[in-house]
């Protein structure tokens, strides 16, 4: 797809320089010393040569064609630099230079008018803004960088040319290779998804590296990184993350939602997994690009120390994962070969004195137990440890069939050792915590591969209700949908709604409230008020006429005083609900990947604890029940110390019905019912409380 950017044969540089500290300078230097075996064309219009490089004062006195051109000029100078590039048949434009959108409108214009200039001639722009492109394997470094990476399997994709500096200095340190880097700067064309997608057909390409500050298009990145990562681990460190957006949310999901939520939600339906750290993004990316994928979440934890064996323990265990208990025939067999002392527990201790064959064999026995699916070995400088012989031993006696990662901690004694097994593939850590992070990525990862075809189920619902009620509040101009006419939209996609009636007298209220049946429930009905019990708009358990009208009398008082400018429909009687569990489905619309689901429970676990899930729509039964899993408080929702549970099943119905509710009306921008009330298994959920937002000027 993108073959001239990444493997052309003739590179031009415009802007090249003969003057060190020169950007221009630095690009032509290091094709040259990168060697490149293509033809490099220096474009300068003083001419004359550099290392025996011939520089021409235009691509015109060059006089062939090129595949692409790495433009180094004043902005200025740009755009005639970009002509000249497509007059010479360049495919692949590389901007570096600065000052376009990033700066002011007048710099967005002339970004905008290269990007016209290159798509109309077939051609890929990379960049404005940008450090440049490297591929080992075309031996090709066209950046200003002072790193030339060596031969690897992971491929980089940039927003920023600081960092992209950064990973290559990185790299050097740690003797890491990379297959590409590329820095996207301003994104002007090509774009985040674009080289995805280029990576995903790249064989030298194993695992794929972002770091991002933005995503341009959230259901083409979604679609492309989904597609990529079903053969390809894409790992992305996502900048940025506190902003949450200019609009006051009007809802519990809106208010716990924010950008960095909707980049988690849509990363975690790509299959992208994310980093949250710089340090994070490399611990990733070595797990996967040296170790398979392991089968399972079973540990096994080889160490020559006691303490960090058990932080290991810990930290899988806090994971979510298994320290596993090992095979019997596998706990005998090291207990025949190890000092009496030793632990054939696990953590497998092969004690302090440890020389490289106790290490060698302890892990051989922890890859043939079938208990087993990834292996943790820790080593620590003690008098007799020997770091760079017991780093041989165990790349020796890895088999490639699960994954084994290392944790050698400590500072100069251990570094020999550590740099042995990076070079021998085996990803190395300083501490058990960013080891067994590592692998818990792997472990979800390898789960989402083995995913079951995304089925969206479809509800028979009354969908031409749902439109009258819109399209009149539309009408109306009234973005609010309350209560009552939220409930209404619930009910047409087959919600249970308690039984209710809308009054505007009390005369009204003491009629009704017998054919409803008690207890009943009263609630204000206004556009104006959202939050109606904070100013004494929601009365329980009214169980006779005189208590409607009591609480009826007393609540237009409470209103009038509190909220005097508040326009009043009348009050909602309603039969009181049966008890059961609280919880809280919502959704709001974000506006780069569309309506995110929420669910949690009701009452603290919102309101204080935050502990709630998000997911984008549509969604499967799996993500449905995968949302309540991923809450802290399931366990609650599953029954503890001997209290039932709920109908977990009917949660996971309604998360799917709001699904189908908010794909199909994107004029729905939030949603909320809350409480939910959720029975015991086999008896009904109630919406107790519901509110909807339309869109601004939305329409059908």
């Amino acid at each position: 797809m993108l073959e001239y950017l990444l493997y052309p044969k003739t590179v031009a540089v415009l802007g090249a320089s003969r003057t060190p500290g020169k950007v221009g300078y630095a690009v032509v230097t290091n094709l040259i010393e990168g060697g490149f075996e293509g033809e490099i064309v220096p474009v300068n219009p003083s001419g004359g040569e550099l290392m025996g490089q011939k520089f021409y004062a235009s691509l015109e006195e060059y006089g062939q064609t090129i595949d692409m051109s790495v433009i180094c000029v004043p902005t200025a100078a740009v755009k005639g630099a970009v002509v000249s590039s497509l007059k010479a048949k360049a495919k692949a434009v590389v901007v570096i230079t600065a000052g376009f959108k990033e700066v002011d409108e007048a710099g967005a214009r002339l970004e905008r008018e290269i990007v016209d200039l290159c798509r109309s001639a077939g051609a890929r722009l990379m960049g404005p803004n940008c450090l440049g492109l490297i591929n080992t394997n075309h031996k090709m470094n066209a950046t200003f960088a002072s790193h030339m990476p060596s031969k690897g399997v992971i491929s980089v994709l940039s927003q920023s040319g600081a960092l992209c500096t950064a990973i290559l200095d990185w790299a050097a340190a740690r003797k890491l290779g990379l297959a590409t880097l590329l820095s996207i700067g301003n994104k002007a064309d090509l774009s985040e998804t674009d080289l995805l997608a280029a990576f995903a057909d790249d064989e030298n390409t194993k695992v794929i590296v972002g770091y991002l500050e933005s995503i341009g298009s959230g259901d083409e990145f979604i679609r492309v990184a989904e597609s990529v990562a079903t053969v390809k681990p894409v790992v992305i460190l996502k900048a940025g993350t506190t902003s949450a957006g200019s609009k006051a949310a009007s809802s519990h999901t809106g208010a716990l939602a924010g950008q960095d939520i909707a980049y988690g939600a849509a990363f975690k339906r790509a299959g992208v997994i994310r980093a949250d750290t710089f340090e994070g993004l490399f611990d990733l990316a070595t797990a996967l690009a040296m170790q398979p994928l392991p089968k399972g979440d079973r540990v096994a934890i080889i160490t020559n120390a006691g303490g960090p064996g058990i932080m290991a323990a810990d930290a899988v265990e806090n994971a979510g994962m298994q320290v596993a208990s090992l095979h019997p025939e596998i706990a005998d067999e090291l207990r025949e070969k190890l000092p009496a002392a030793a632990s054939v527990g696990n953590p497998i201790d092969v004690l302090g004195d440890a020389d490289p064959s106790r290490y060698a064999m302890a892990v051989e026995a922890a890859q043939a137990d079938p208990t087993i699916d990834a292996v943790i070995v820790i080593l620590t400088p003690q008098a007799m440890t020997k770091p760079t012989e017991t780093a041989m031993a165990i790349a020796e006696a890895v088999q490639g069939k699960k994954p084994v990662l290392a944790t050698f901690m400590g500072g100069e004694d251990i570094m020999p050792g550590r740099d042995l097994l990076v070079a021998h593939n085996l990803p190395d850590y300083p501490s058990p915590e960013r080891a067994v992070a590592a692998l818990k990525a792997m472990v979800e990862y390898a789960s989402w591969r083995l995913r079951p075809p995304r089925v969206v189920a479809r509800f028979p619902v009354n969908r031409r209700r749902v439109e009258r009620i819109i399209s009149r509040q539309l009408r109306t101009g009234r973005s609010y949908v309350g209560e009552v006419k939220a409930k209404d939209i619930l009910r047409a996609y087959d919600f249970i709604v308690p039984e209710g009636r809308l009054v505007t007298t009390v005369d009204e209220a003491t009629e009704t409230a017998p054919r409803l049946g008690y207890p009943l429930a009263m609630k204000i009905v206004s556009p104006d008020i959202i939050h109606k019990s904070d100013i004494g708009g929601v009365k329980l358990n009214l169980n006779s006429p005189q208590e409607v009208a009591d609480a009826f009398e007393l609540m237009m008082l409470r209103i009038g005083r509190k909220a005097p400018e508040a326009f009043l429909e009348g009050v909602y009687l309603e039969q009181m609900v049966p008890k059961g569990r609280e919880v809280i489905l919502g959704m709001t619309r974000d506006p780069q990947f569309g309506p995110m689901l929420m669910f949690g429970l009701g009452g603290i676990f919102v309101e204080v604890m935050k502990d709630v899930t998000f997911h984008l729509a549509p969604i499967t039964h799996g993500e449905a029940m995968s949302m309540l899993m991923g809450t802290r408080s399931y366990k609650l929702l599953e029954g503890v110390r001997g209290e039932q549970g709920v109908n977990l099943s009917a949660i996971g119905e309604a998360l799917q019905r709001i699904s189908q509710l908010v794909t199909d009306f994107p004029q729905i921008a939030e949603l909320d019912i809350n409480p939910f009330i959720v029975g015991k298994p086999g008896e009904d959920s109630v919406a107790a409380d519901a509110r909807i937002q339309l869109s601004e000027g939305g329409a059908l």
